[in-house]
């Protein structure tokens, strides 16, 4: 996430000036090499650097945001939009449990995996070798990718032109260039004099704090023991309820979102979303007092209705930010915004862990004790982005 704060903003101009296209294969490429050798890394800093690299090279996510907008009408933007959050979604909750499954795999399974076998002497091989070919998937079919940043006199033909069309043409193009170079230069202060832009980014680094706090959270509560308030999991467990809700994630973004967002509007849908999900949270602490099929049952439900609700969320604020620019900015704009939520994801995990462990020691305070507080703390996050999602704060661009 650091790594990607310090470099979101150039790959969006990067995307800006020569096309989408090239920094989503460059970005492919890189987790394709860099997270095969975080399965191989032998020391922590080595684990560490890969990451680091990672972040720092791959630039994808705000340049697929552009394109997405990109490549539909208005119409469909929301679908689109649902589309970059569902999979980001999805990737949160399927990534993890594909790692929980296939992490150390000579222990799990000695009669597929020999005691002597190089996943044996790197256990977290597997699951980063299983994302790199998946990568190397997505680079292959990338390549069909049709740019919609369209660059003019690239492609014009020069046979058969008279001279002075051609070099009309060529001062047009001189000037066309001149004005992107100079363009360039003037975009990042531009964009952060866009008030519509810069308080959709604000409001979507406070949710997205809250998002990867509770994500942080959800795993360390549900593998609690009962004493400390937790659902007593096991690591597998976990894994079965965030593959399942990534499923109920899929479903509703793809079937439903784009039509409730033709009735209600991104902003409507964000401030419904953070007013259920405060509602959805209130309930946890009490969820650790059931058993049996009831627990697995709301437990599998609430987590779903959790997630969907947060995408929901981000996908409205995804709409709002790239309505706010023009595609010659929409680049830049998605890197400011990647740079900023970067650096709220990178502490969100951080904070959950911290408030996690000094809520373990109020199991008998009288005052929101234990996990009461956990889930409190997050929604007062989660109250914090709703009051700003209403003016005069949150400036809904104009079309």
């Amino acid at each position: 996430m650091f790594g990607r704060a310090l470099t979101s903003v150039l790959w969006g101009m990067i995307a800006d000036r020569y096309g989408r296209k090239p920094v989503i294969l460059f970005g492919t490429i890189a987790v394709v090499v860099l997270n095969t050798l975080f399965g191989l890394s032998t020391n922590f800093w080595m684990a560490v650097s890969t990451r680091f690299l990672l972040g720092s090279l791959c630039g994808i996510l705000g340049p697929m945001r552009a394109y997405a907008s990109e490549v539909c009408r208005k119409e469909y933007q929301a679908l689109a939009m649902s589309i970059i959050s569902t999979s980001w979604g999805i990737g949160l909750v399927i990534g993890p449990a594909i790692g929980g499954y296939l992490a150390q795999p000579a222990e799990k399974f000695p009669n597929v995996f020999p005691a002597k076998s190089v996943f044996r002497r790197f256990p977290y091989l597997l699951p980063c070798l299983l994302i790199s070919v998946f990568s190397l998937g997505v680079m292959v079919v990338a390549c069909w990718l049709p740019e919609t940043l369209h660059m003019h006199g690239e492609n014009s033909k020069e046979y058969d032109i008279p001279y002075e069309a051609l070099e009309a043409e060529e001062n047009k193009t001189s000037k066309e260039e001149l004005q992107r170079n100079e363009g360039s230069r003037h975009t990042s202060w531009s964009l952060l004099r866009n008030w519509p832009l810069i308080s959709s980014i604000i409001v979507y680094c406070v949710f997205q704090l809250h998002d990867m706090a509770y994500t942080e959270i959800f795993s360390l509560w549900a593998i609690s023991p009962w004493k400390f308030g937790g659902l007593n999991y096991s690591t597998a467990d976990v894994g079965e309820v965030l593959a399942l809700s990534g499923f109920g994630l899929l479903l509703f973004q793809l079937c439903l979102y784009p039509q409730v967002e033709r009735i209600c509007g991104p902003i409507v849908i964000s401030r419904v979303g953070a007013v259920l999900s405060i509602i959805l949270l209130s309930s946890y602490p009490f969820l650790a007092k059931l058993t049996g099929i009831i627990l697995t049952i709301l437990v599998d439900s609430a987590s779903i209705l959790k997630n969907v609700l947060a995408v929901s969320i981000t996908t409205g604020l995804f709409l709002l930010q790239n309505r706010a620019v023009t595609q010659e900015q929409r680049g830049a704009a998605n890197g400011i915004s990647l740079s900023a939520m970067s650096l709220f994801k990178a502490m969100g995990p951080a904070a959950g862990g911290l408030i996690f462990s000094w809520a373990q020691k109020r199991q008998n305070a009288s005052f929101l004790p234990g996990t009461h507080m956990v889930f409190f703390l997050l929604n007062v996050v989660e109250a914090l982005g709703l009051l700003m999602t209403f003016k005069p704060f949150l400036a809904q661009p104009n079309d």
